[in-house]
């Protein structure tokens, strides 16, 4: 019986035509940025992030808490200067930065020219000041 149907279903499907279909101008366009259709999930690149194994940048005490050294700062200078001998510590032992330390060693220097501080004691007024550093303990170790 199905098979007495095929030959009157095809004869009856050649009178209808097929829909052509038309591609319009605004299609074309939007087509041509072939990047369009492309999935950042399907993409092989790498994916761009941060680095997790980069360690954080250290930065000295006086950076980190945007304090200027001034030659009339006395109480500042004095921590960055031996109880003992007066002698200003290195970099290695106050954990300074370049700039900082230079600038640290020149206002010392004015402030001992100006008379604010001692040449070669501290003042005993600022002895019991809380420590900024160790200085038995040096942060980085010396080069020598």
């Amino acid at each position: 019986m199905f098979l007495k149907l095929i030959p009157q279903i095809s004869n009856a499907l050649k009178g209808i035509k097929k829909p052509q279909m038309q591609i319009s101008a605004n299609f074309c366009s939007q087509v041509s940025n072939l990047n369009d259709f492309k999935n950042e999930g399907d993409s092989d690149e790498p994916i761009e992030m941060k680095n997790p194994f980069e360690k954080e940048k250290v930065k000295c005490i006086l950076c980190r808490n945007n304090i200027e050294p001034s030659y009339k700062n006395v109480q500042l200078l004095s921590q960055f200067q031996s109880p003992y001998t007066g002698r200003t510590y290195g970099r290695h032992i106050t954990g300074l930065c370049k700039n900082m330390q230079e600038k640290v060693e020149m206002s010392i220097m004015r402030a001992q020219h100006l008379g604010f501080m001692g040449y070669v004691t501290k003042q005993p007024r600022f002895l019991k000041d809380p420590k900024l550093f160790n200085p038995e303990k040096p942060q980085r170790p010396h080069k020598y």
